[in-house]
């Protein structure tokens, strides 16, 4: 974060008045919007804290020029949205940005411990400080949320009076004022207390208001609050039970991100025009008549031939559901990847499309039988790729992955027709393991014993968090998905110390599954770690041989071991196996899935039976 600007008057045209005179309170990079303070989370700027607003003001808000309107039409149907918009970027020429409000309102001052909101403070205009001592106010260390994704203040009133015979719903009516002060003593919540001059109460420590129920022991229960969306929107009857956070947990705000890779016929910027007429296209099923009306609208000029825009609605109408029952969520987005996966194999040559393609992937000049005793085949090489990824919701308490069901939040309070996304333009480098060698090796008896134990722990997890076992999902632990994710992780690690990218400038994209066994490694930043050719450079056979040599030998050995490899469970709830920080796991950026079900046993075996790594014969070697 940066400190914010100074303030100043921003005129309109001509020094007209501005439509818009907010001050600024610092700034974010624009994928951080989207990915760390998207709408409805908790932002820390200086010493203050924020919570980022709804999006029902953006369209007006957000100028043309600072967010611009991007298509990626695979995710736009999968979403159901018209369009997505770039986050507004953010300088000192900037006319609007991401709107925010202050939360929480309670607010303490270290130098009189009063507790209260923060406009009972009196502080001078654009600052927060208190106004008799002139300090700096301390926002309040706690939230409550509930799994409906409402967020609240703390009741500091009733956990102070909660020994007394009032009732919760006396709060604020015994006269008093709340004080927040620190013992100093230990670091722990002993140490924070709270009182009221009333004298009704005893001075009480925070200690203790962690506890699932420790709310819901004092009667309350969430009101429905939204503090992101305003006034303007009533808090909603809710009624669930309310727990307390820090406010920078990550438990208060949990991003749900789809995205999709740019792949053939949609991946050539020419077809952008077209994207607000495909529902309208899609009633025409005669060649001539298509021409009629892309003539009326682009009065003679659609910047796309008429054959390749039949291709496209042939290649719309080939996505539809068979069956009259539409497909849920997760298949059609399992049907996504499958298309990309499809793509990547066969490939894409430059030389056969124009100059805006953003899909280019090519067979390495070099033969790829080197890589056969490795077990691995089809080596591809991504010279141009280009990736959306959206923010379609958030979820609060509850990771939006472990179940079929989740509470996601909307961004808004009116529904929308276009959501906040970025777009990644990169290159990568795509690989398959060998069906026939995969095939035998997933038939290990070991083996497959090792993977049932850390899917038995990934269901306890995913089960914990879902809290009703009919809405868990099942644990994706295969021993191909372990694999291909393990080995992707030494692949980002090998190519960080050897070709010299960052680690988190590299991320995974796997494809795992019956019919599947593919993993993509693949630049995740468009600066100066983008697409400049070395990841591309990385691929050709003869190198991509000696990388994955390197990684294999360099995973065999961890400085934390034995007690790596030969752990019974490691990780959240024992989802990993011989995996650690010292050895295979990767910056969150970079993995798909949160540093879980990872286990490098796969790839070199344990010292008890090597025969359990895919690519245990290079150990030999």
């Amino acid at each position: 974060m940066t400190p914010p600007p100074a303030r100043r008057r921003r005129t309109g045209a001509a020094g007209a008045a501005p439509t818009h005179n907010l001050p600024r309170r610092g700034s974010v990079r624009r994928a951080q919007a989207i990915t760390t303070y998207g709408v409805g989370s908790l932002i820390a700027v200086d010493n203050e804290s924020f919570v980022v607003s709804g999006l029902d003001s953006a369209d007006t808000s957000w100028s043309a020029e600072e967010s611009p309107r991007i298509h990626e039409r695979r995710l736009e149907r999968l979403l159901e949205v018209d369009h997505f918009r770039l986050p507004p970027a953010s300088d000192d020429h900037s006319r609007d940005g991401v709107r925010v409000r202050r939360f929480p309102l309670m607010h303490s001052c270290p130098e009189c411990d009063e507790l209260q909101r923060h406009r009972d403070f009196n502080p001078p205009p654009g600052r927060s400080v208190c106004g008799t001592c002139e300090v700096d106010l301390v926002p309040s260390r706690f939230v409550v949320a509930c799994e409906n994704g409402h967020l609240d203040e703390f009741p500091y009133w009733q956990w102070v009076h909660r020994s007394t015979e009032r009732g919760a719903s006396t709060a604020g009516q015994c006269g008093g004022r709340l004080k927040l002060r620190t013992s100093g003593r230990t670091s722990s919540l002993r140490s924070i207390l709270v009182s009221c001059t009333c004298g009704k109460a005893p001075e009480v420590s925070m200690e203790g208001s962690f506890r699932r129920n420790a709310l819901k022991d004092l009667g309350l229960k969430c009101r429905g609050s939204r503090p992101w969306l305003g006034s303007s929107a009533p808090a909603q009857e809710c009624g669930l039970a309310l727990r307390t956070l820090q406010r920078g947990s990550s438990a208060v705000w949990q991003p749900v991100q789809k995205s999709a890779l740019s792949i053939p016929p949609w991946s050539d910027s020419r077809t952008d025009p077209l994207a607000e007429h495909w529902n309208a296209l899609r009633e025409y099923d005669n060649p001539e008549h298509v021409r009629i009306y892309l003539q009326g609208v682009f009065k003679g000029k659609c910047p796309v031939p008429l054959d390749e825009v039949m291709t496209l609605l042939a290649a719309e109408l080939e996505e539809d559901p068979d069956s009259e029952t539409p497909p849920s969520f997760d298949h059609r987005y399992r049907a996504l990847r499958v298309k990309e996966y499809e793509s990547l194999r066969s490939g894409n040559d430059a030389s056969e499309h124009s100059r805006e393609e953003q899909f280019v992937c090519e067979t390495p000049l070099s033969d790829s039988g080197v890589l056969a005793p490795l077990g691995v085949t089809g080596p591809m090489l991504v010279k141009r790729l280009r990736e959306v990824r959206a923010l379609k919701a958030f979820t609060r308490l509850a990771d939006p992955d472990s179940t079929t069901d989740t509470k996601e939040v909307p961004l808004s309070a009116s529904p929308l027709r276009w959501l906040p996304a970025m777009e990644v333009r990169g290159e990568g480098v795509f690989l398959r393991l060998a069906e026939d060698r995969l095939g035998i090796w997933e038939k290990i008896p070991a083996l497959t014993a090792r993977i049932e134990r850390m899917r038995a722990a990934h269901q306890r997890v995913l089960d914990q968090r879902a809290g009703d076992l009919g809405q868990a999902i099942l644990s994706p632990a295969t021993p191909r998905m372990v694999l291909l994710h393990t080995l992707a992780h030494v692949l980002i690690n090998e190519w960080s110390l050897e070709a010299g990218y960052p680690a988190a400038a590299l991320r995974e994209r796997l494809y795992a599954a019956d019919d599947m066994a593919g993993v993509l490694v693949y630049t995740a930043t468009s600066d100066s770690a983008g697409s400049l050719g070395g990841l591309v450079a990385q691929g050709e056979p003869d190198r991509l041989d000696e990388t994955i040599r390197s990684a294999v030998r360099r995973a065999e050995w961890c400085s934390s071991d034995p007690l790596c490899v030969e752990t019974e469970a490691s990780g959240t709830g024992g989802t990993n196996l011989a995996a650690c920080h010292a050895c295979v796991m990767l910056p969150e950026t970079s993995c798909e899935h949160n540093n879980i079900l990872l286990d490098r046993a796969l790839l070199v075996g344990t010292p008890e039976d090597p025969r359990l790594g895919f690519f245990a014969d290079v150990r030999q070697q």
